[in-house]
């Protein structure tokens, strides 16, 4: 767990699981690049939290596929190379279909497939390219359990996930003889500021009383397993699914 003179991209890290993991790679001794969107202050706050220098902050939608690239390209600039990568950037919006309209539905579906997805398809597509011209890379991408149990109010959501799972397993299968490794996290509710308020409402201690912890988990966590799978020694668990939702689903 060691990654001093490595170098991590991680997008969304400008809170949550995101901003989480970017502390840890950091505290290990690792470069961070911190991707965000719009919230420039809370990435400034990120990269305060973090150990040691040489970190930097990249901007852009993952929406955009140039956008990807750019800021993909910025960050190698910065760091010299990306040795890991960590697909942290989510939306979950809920659409339930008995009750939005037509126009809605098909909207929602575009643009959480496009970032969930498309746009953790493109982020890895050109941080990989990186990654096969060094001869070395590992990527790790943030799933959820709703991959596998569905998402009712989000069904965009779950299929976003799901399909990010048989994504990364693809991946992995490619990517192995050049040296570039890939997993997947998937957790249930973390105590994030997106799942905050519903953690907050009635429903809550339904969610936390789902696991035999009584709980949800930590970003930490989440982040603590991101390191781990991206750690030397972790290579043959690439095209792997690890959840960490303290048992609140269980698969086999």
């Amino acid at each position: 767990m060691d990654f001093t003179n490595k170098t991590v991209l991680i997008t969304g890290a400008s809170r949550g699981i995101g901003r989480e993991t970017a502390v840890q790679f950091a505290k290990r001794g690792a470069k961070v690049a911190v991707h965000f969107n719009s919230n420039r202050q809370a990435a400034e706050e990120t990269i305060g939290l973090l150990a040691g220098d040489g970190h930097c902050i990249v901007q852009g939608n993952i929406g955009e596929p140039e956008a990807v690239k750019r800021f993909v390209d910025d960050a190698v600039s910065v760091l010299g190379r990306i040795d890991i990568l960590v697909n942290n950037a989510a939306i979950y919006e809920d659409h339930p279909l008995a009750e939005v309209d037509y126009e809605t539905w098909q909207a929602q579906w575009e643009k959480i497939i496009g970032i969930n997805l498309l746009g953790s398809a493109n982020v890895s597509y050109c941080a990989g390219r990186h990654m096969i011209e060094q001869g070395y890379g590992r990527i790790v991408n943030i799933s959820s359990r709703g991959a596998f149990r569905g998402e009712p109010t989000s069904p965009a959501y779950g299929a976003s996930k799901a399909a990010l799972n048989a994504m990364s397993q693809s991946l992995a299968k490619h990517l192995a003889p050049h040296n570039v490794f890939v997993a997947v996290v998937a957790p249930g509710f973390v105590e994030t500021d997106m799942a905050q308020e519903i953690l907050d409402s009635p429903r809550g201690e339904f969610l936390k009383n789902e696991s035999p912890l009584k709980r949800v988990a930590k970003p930490e966590e989440v982040a603590y397993t991101a390191v781990f799978l991206a750690s030397e020694g972790a290579e043959f668990m690439t095209g792997c699914v690890v959840d960490v939702n303290g048992a609140s689903y269980l698969r086999t």
